[in-house]
């Protein structure tokens, strides 16, 4: 799966999250999920089974865009897919 997520660097600038590219977000198109650092990422991990209103294609995405953001963070994963997270 093609990630669609990059590092965002601009943080003291920044006054809301809609000043966020969509880029930054595990969900870009409907922008859930932000990822700009350690304790988002492992939020969105954390959460991600309670997200609403997407599809199992876009949580491919999503998940894909969390494993960049881990690796680029240093945030250890241990589910392999999406499928996995929420579960005991």
């Amino acid at each position: 799966m093609k990630t669609t997520w990059k590092p965002h660097e601009k943080h003291g600038e920044l006054t809301e999250r809609s000043d966020l590219p969509d880029s930054v977000f595990a969900f870009p198109d409907k922008r859930k999920e932000p990822l700009t650092d350690a304790d988002h990422v492992r939020n969105a991990l954390a959460r991600f089974d309670q997200v609403e209103d997407v599809t199992d294609k876009e949580r491919d995405q999503a998940f894909a865009n969390i494993q960049k953001a881990a690796k680029h963070y240093d945030v250890e994963i241990e589910a392999e897919n999406w499928h996995e997270l929420g579960k005991p």
